[in-house]
């Protein structure tokens, strides 16, 4: 009898200091390498590829968000703010009551089939405003220009990067709203356009926030 309280005893006595190891070594330990390896050698990647502006942090290249107006009273959906560059479409997020303020907490593409009447009406509207906003007095945008990212939202919802040809017919209408020339505007769009990673994977891109942060500096010298 007292060899059997002894043998539980010897038994828990190794399994609570097994646990107590295993707890410091991943629970503490391993975070800790983990951690200090990628600020180390991946910081900018580790703290969400953070932008800054000013001074102060932005965003995420990772995510985008929206370059909108005020929400005036009476209206449900706030208009674009056409003196900045504009990301795809959002139409798949959903609204939370978790973050009022930045309501691209939520992800999510519409789930809608390619002939869903709703989603074509919803392409077809925004077509029709993407011409409508890019064409000005100088430039006319036509329907044939328009690329599929400009009137389609992204899987996530949240694609941070709009095609070199949709940057390029908002050239025109950035540049009149901010005082630019479009050779200007066109610059900058050439100089924030990335090319195919390793030259084969995905397509040419431009990050909207960091060409927006851009074009923010160019107008506040002009």
């Amino acid at each position: 009898m007292n060899n059997s309280v002894s043998n539980t005893a010897r038994l828990l006595g190794a399994g609570l200091r097994a646990l107590l190891v295993l707890t410091l070594v991943t629970g503490v330990l391993y975070p800790l390498v983990v951690t200090g390896i990628a600020q180390a050698l991946f910081q900018d990647k580790a703290n969400g590829s953070e932008l800054k502006a000013d001074g102060r942090v932005v965003g995420s290249s990772l995510i985008g968000q929206a370059y909108n107006l005020p929400l005036k009273k009476g209206q449900e959906t706030p208009g674009p703010d056409l003196k900045w560059f504009q990301g795809r479409p959002q139409n798949g997020l959903g609204t939370n009551s978790v973050n009022t303020q930045y309501k691209l907490i939520l992800s999510g593409a519409t789930n809608r089939s390619g002939d869903n009447e709703e989603l074509v009406q919803w392409v077809k509207d925004a077509k029709a405003a993407v011409v409508k906003d890019n064409s000005t007095g100088a430039y006319q945008v036509k329907p044939s220009q328009v690329p599929a990212d400009a009137v389609t939202s992204s899987g996530s919802g949240l694609d941070p990067n709009i095609s070199p040809q949709y940057a390029d017919i908002q050239v025109h209408r950035v540049a009149e709203k901010n005082g630019l020339s479009p050779d200007q505007v066109r610059k900058l769009v050439d100089e924030h356009t990335e090319g195919r990673t390793l030259g084969f994977m995905g397509e040419p891109r431009v990050n909207v926030l960091e060409l927006n942060i851009a074009l923010k500096e160019i107008a506040a010298k002009s």
